[in-house]
């Protein structure tokens, strides 16, 4: 048995169908006896559209409430992950950041994490359940909502993998692991089978989009192996450490 830390991206959970997918995914995992802890970013475009919402009744909202609005995403997505689970038929739970405790700083829009204490984490996984995280949040010392910024909920996930020690790490996303090129756009593009640290910051800096480069500061200073796969193609992604 192995206690596994996944996210799973936007367009992994994008709609109806990809949600029962991605369950799919983590229920194989959990049936094989791990115990499964899962990150989820909000859906889609879901954070675009709530940010055009914002801007329809004040385009000056206070970065406080805008956290709270942004927030609303993942808490949706873990949500109907939830009830795609229970569907399944598997014990499973779904927490915000304020509930899995990851204390942030009180910069909002941009906060950083300060520390992840993760109790309710580890009662839910000794209870058997799936547990499911609300990516990119987290909560300060005043009690208030914050939010991470682009590429937050990977930070999550590595953040999670940590505090929980898990045995692994994987992080799904639309692309089958790690390119020199945008596969996309490509077609000649190859995919590395591992990578180092340094190697993957480089590639973030030259504008490579599949990991944040604040998840692979924090894996890197707790020498954390990221695996980067599809959540489509279920075939080996790209190990990153």
């Amino acid at each position: 048995m192995a206690r596994i830390v996944q996210k799973f991206g936007g367009s992994s959970v994008a709609n109806a169908e990809r949600i029962f997918r991605v369950a799919k995914i983590i229920t194989d995992a959990y049936a094989k006896g791990n115990e499964m802890c899962v990150v989820l970013s909000a859906q889609g475009d879901t954070t675009d559209d709530l940010i055009a919402k914002a801007e329809e009744i004040n385009p000056n909202a206070s970065k406080r409430e805008m956290d709270m609005l942004l927030a609303c995403g993942e808490q949706m997505s873990i949500a109907l992950m939830a009830m795609a689970i229970e569907k399944l038929g598997y014990p499973v739970v779904s927490l915000c950041g304020w509930q899995v405790g990851m204390n942030t700083s009180s910069t909002h829009s941009f906060a950083r994490i300060k520390k992840v204490t993760c109790e309710r984490v580890k009662e839910e996984l000794d209870k058997k359940r799936i547990v499911l995280v609300a990516g990119f949040q987290g909560v300060d010392k005043y009690g208030d909502v914050t939010t991470l910024g682009r590429g937050g909920s990977d930070t999550t996930a590595v953040a999670m993998a940590i505090a929980l020690q898990a045995d692994l790490c994987q992080i799904f996303t639309d692309v089958d692991g790690v390119y020199d090129r945008d596969p996309r756009r490509y077609p000649e593009a190859r995919r590395f089978g591992r990578l180092s640290y340094e190697a993957m910051l480089a590639l973030i800096e030259g504008g490579a989009q599949v990991l944040h480069d604040r998840s692979v500061l924090l894996a890197r200073e707790h020498g954390l192996t990221i695996e980067v796969l599809s959540a489509f193609t279920g075939a080996p992604g790209t190990l990153v450490g």
